[in-house]
Parts: structure tokens; C-alpha cells; sequence
């Protein structure tokens, strides 16, 4: 009985064909994209504050809050009365509110308040985007603004009766920059600064 006997090269042409084969037939394996934990957001609901309250020192204004927010107030006499904060522990999330009354120094604030909250984050921001705030009603006037992008806040306003009252306010988050796993905070949070606006009514004449 005689044995057939295969080349050497043809061997090798073989079982390289068979190794394509074999390896062909297998799933590549593709990274799945990164994910981020589910975020439970609380059913919305709203507590009204009144300058009446002992701990808000006589601000001249009312408006509507969070009832899953803390108000916190900070103010001295050193500072002055119109520092607060709505504090979101859960989210490690809080609006910074500061309130000043006008005295012919409408201009000055605005741009405070331009440097402070959007200037300082211009160049980490991807864009900007600006919204007009106009309630004629309770007279309150002012901008809003999203910034997008790694920024250390995403939410900024201002808003003013252009007389007597001037209050702005900014969303901070205390944790890293992320703007895919943030988003849905960020624009939950958003309405609640929305509806704060929408309920403001400045207090006096």
C-alpha cells in the first residue's frame, strides 16, 4: 500500500487555508459603547416662598421651588441678604442665587454677571446658546443661557424688573464634567429654572 505523501509547501499552503477558514467563521467581537447608570428623577412639585419667611432676611421677592431642592440662606452683613441656593443632594447638584437691588447700576450687574457665570466658561464651551426671558406681566426681564460643552455649569441667567430688582442664578454640579451622562439632569434642572422665572414676582413697589 502506497502512501501519498504531500509537499511540505503544499502543506503549508493548507493549513494556512484551513486557518482563514476556521477564523473566518468566527463573530468579531465589537466594544459595546460606554454606558452610565439610570438616573431616577423625582416627580415634579413645588413649594412657594414668600420674603415673609424668617430665614429669607426680608427679600423683596417670591417664587416657586423644588420640593425635592433645600433653600439655603447665606447671607450677612457682610455680603448682604441676597445669597442663596437651592441644594439637590441626591444629585449633588445646586442652583447659586443671588439677588441686588438696582441703584442706577443696571449695566454694571449685567455685566457682572456676564463675566462671572458665561465669560469665565467660554473657552471650555462647545457653544452658547441664549434665550430671552420676557414676562411682561410681573416684569421680569432677562436672558438665559446654555452653555455646552465640559463646563463646570451648564444653566446661567439673569433677570431684572430694569428698575428696582436684579437676581441671577447659575447651575453647578458637584462632579466631573460630563455632558452624555449629565444631559438628562441638566434639562430636568433646567425647567425647574424655568419655572422659578415664570413664577417670580418681585415684592414692594
Amino acid at each position: 500500500m502506497k502512501v501519498k505523501v504531500i509537499p511540505k509547501k503544499n502543506s503549508i499552503i493548507f493549513l494556512a487555508t484551513l486557518l482563514v477558514m476556521i477564523t473566518s467563521c468566527r463573530k468579531v467581537p465589537v466594544p459595546k459603547p460606554e454606558g452610565y447608570f439610570r438616573i431616577d428623577l423625582p416627580a415634579r412639585d413645588y413649594i412657594q416662598f414668600t420674603p415673609r419667611e424668617a430665614s429669607a432676611r426680608n427679600l423683596p421677592l417670591s417664587f416657586e421651588y423644588p420640593s425635592y431642592g433645600k433653600l439655603k440662606f447665606k447671607g450677612n452683613e457682610i455680603t448682604g441678604p441676597g445669597w442663596f441656593d437651592i441644594d439637590f443632594p441626591l444629585f449633588k447638584a445646586r442652583i447659586y442665587l443671588t439677588y441686588k437691588n438696582v441703584n442706577k447700576n443696571l449695566e454694571d450687574l449685567i455685566e457682572q454677571s456676564y463675566k462671572m457665570d458665561v465669560k469665565n466658561h467660554i473657552t471650555k464651551a462647545d457653544a452658547i446658546e441664549e434665550k430671552v426671558i420676557s414676562e411682561p406681566a410681573s416684569k421680569v426681564y432677562g436672558i438665559l443661557y446654555d452653555l455646552k460643552g465640559n463646563t463646570a455649569t451648564a444653566v446661567q441667567f439673569f433677570v431684572t424688573d430694569s428698575v428696582r430688582h436684579f437676581l441671577r442664578g447659575s447651575l453647578y454640579f458637584r462632579a466631573e464634567p460630563n455632558p452624555d451622562s449629565l444631559a438628562p439632569v441638566i434639562g430636568f434642572f433646567r425647567e425647574d429654572i424655568l419655572h422659578l422665572i415664570k413664577t417670580l414676582k418681585w415684592e414692594g413697589k
